[in-house]
């Protein structure tokens, strides 16, 4: 089959990139995100890929609208989810509901995720910390002690 190359107007929506543009690559606290889909390309989902250095603890976060997933591409790590910790490493998936706080630990090594939300969250929009908010995220200038009510 010939291979042909594709652009927007032949395929309307259809986004195809390389990874590593470092001009999509930017440091928030301890994650290295790069974004995957552009701000001007976002219809319904945020796509990201992540990379946590070696000896980290991110903030727990949650998400009060988007569903979150991720997939480990490499390295290991622990995911505390709710409050339980869970190993992870490379080929392991999570699927966070809206309202889930979650936080991030590493040891050796670095751990690499793909990281999809839906509907779409950027560091600016739809991210919540419980307590301080690492350099580089805005929660709209709220700062949370608790999680949403339900959880």
């Amino acid at each position: 089959m010939e291979k042909k190359p594709t652009n927007q107007s032949q395929l309307p929506g259809v986004i195809h990139r390389k990874t590593g543009d470092a001009l999509q690559i930017q440091r928030l606290g301890p994650y290295l995100l790069e974004t995957l889909i552009l701000p001007e390309e976002e219809i319904e989902a945020t796509c990201y890929r992540v990379a946590i250095d070696r000896h980290q603890k991110t903030a727990v976060s949650y998400h009060r609208v988007a569903e979150e997933f991720y997939f480990v591409l490499s390295g290991r790590g622990v995911g505390v989810i709710g409050g339980v910790a869970i190993p992870l490493e490379k080929g392991d998936f999570l699927r966070l509901p809206p309202g889930t706080p979650h936080q991030f630990i590493t040891e050796e090594d670095v751990l690499e995720m793909l990281n999809i939300h839906c509907p779409g969250s950027r560091p600016n929009r739809d991210v919540y910390f419980l307590g301080e908010t690492p350099e580089g995220f805005s929660s709209a200038g709220e700062i949370h002690n608790e999680p949403p009510s339900g959880l």
